[in-house]
């Protein structure tokens, strides 16, 4: 790949484009924990350009510290740099005392994708979205599907040069009613994200998150005001597994599925299941316990079969009995709606009144082969069916 160095499109840092964010971040308390240090040794010490390209923003919200040191304050990995660092998500960089995001303007993946592909099944079905990821990721997943943009630097992909108006100008010549941010993991261009997602609200068009949920809850609430959707992925119900399996903890993305609530914004739980370390019935049982008690019976949940990726190529696909049995496990703890994914022609594909028990969505992969909602009714026995249906 070519280097920032030999780039022809290299600005020098007096013309930058920097687009300003329309509002000030309260002051950050308590930013930095008790002995903060580089997260696993995995921040690229000396990685930054020497000079910033276009695709460049200055950060929304991090901290600054002596020596020109900075902090992020985006997700809960905190990245402390020194000016030449770059950020575990390798898109934000420190140079001489300013944090930048190197992930604005510059997707490496546009596609316009069926709603259901994200997955959300009760929001807006039938409808189309324009989908757009950058590069990186601010986890370390063993098993990540998208590991070539997720976890590389921005420099090191093809690109397109997209920015926030040209998103939005696009998704309306595609006759989109949302923009996806997703594929890689849009909390490491939320600088680029926050900003579509204004001008995408103005538009009447929807925003939709597809995430880990590793963020802080100050930048999410802010991000709450212009989000109509999101998709998160509940990797785990276990700490240790969190750290072992995707690099990350429990607890900042359960603080994540609460904020969503508080701030009544729709959202799905995605749970793919890792054979040899999320296949535990128990441990299975006691998220959905913990989902019913804090967040309710009315989020759906997808149950998703793991396939061999990345560098998990060891084990083999999660049998389809085991993701039956997980289905009938957190209908049995009382979530209404839960489905099986990344298997065809499976029953868990389709959506079921909660009241009257029947069919009243069938799937064929990410197409709907029948409807039987209207007015956010079932059919059948006019009970509401929770999520947003027109």
């Amino acid at each position: 790949m070519t280097s920032f160095s030999r780039r022809a499109f290299l600005l020098n840092s007096a013309s930058i484009f920097f687009a300003a964010p329309a509002f000030s971040w309260p002051k950050i308390k308590d930013i930095l924990p008790k002995g903060a240090e580089d997260i696993h040794g995995q921040i690229f010490k000396n990685d930054a350009p020497e000079n910033l390209w276009k695709w460049s923003c200055e950060g929304h919200i991090y901290h600054r510290l002596n020596n020109k040191k900075v902090v992020c304050g985006i997700c809960p990995n905190r990245c402390v740099l020194s000016p030449g660092d770059r950020s575990v998500c390798r898109s934000k960089v420190n140079i001489n005392g300013i944090l930048y995001s190197l992930a604005y303007g510059n997707p490496c993946s546009v596609h316009v994708d069926p709603i259901e592909k994200k997955p959300l099944y009760h929001f807006m079905p039938r409808s189309r979205a324009f989908s757009i990821a950058t590069t990186g990721c601010n986890f370390r997943c063993l098993n990540c599907q998208n590991w070539e943009i997720s976890q590389v630097k921005p420099h090191e992909v093809n690109h397109y040069n997209l920015f926030p108006g040209d998103v939005v100008k696009a998704c309306l010549e595609n006759q989109c009613k949302s923009i996806a941010y997703t594929y890689s993991e849009a909390t490491t261009y939320y600088e680029y994200m926050v900003d579509t997602a204004k001008r995408a609200r103005d538009k009447g068009i929807k925003n939709l998150w597809i995430s880990n949920g590793y963020i802080n809850i100050e930048p999410l609430v802010y991000l709450c005001r212009f989000l109509d959707a999101a998709n998160v992925n509940l990797k785990s119900f276990d700490d240790a597994i969190y750290r072992k399996l995707n690099g990350g903890r429990l607890e900042p993305v359960l603080n994540t599925f609460k904020t969503l609530h508080s701030k009544k914004i729709h959202f799905e739980i995605t749970h793919l299941v890792v054979p040899e370390y999320v296949d535990n019935p128990d441990l299975f049982t006691a998220m959905c316990r913990w989902i019913l008690d804090h967040l309710g019976p009315d989020y759906p949940l997808h149950v998703n079969r793991f396939f061999p990726k990345y560098k998990l190529t060891r084990l083999p696909p999660t049998p389809i009995a085991t993701l039956t049995k997980f289905r009938e496990i957190a209908l049995k703890t009382g979530i209404r709606y839960v489905y099986v994914g990344n298997v065809i022609n499976h029953e868990g594909n389709h959506t079921y009144c909660h009241n009257c028990k029947k069919c009243i969505v069938e799937r064929k992969g990410y197409y709907i082969t029948k409807y039987h909602i209207h007015n956010n009714e079932c059919t059948f026995c006019n009970t509401r069916i929770p999520g947003v249906w027109s």
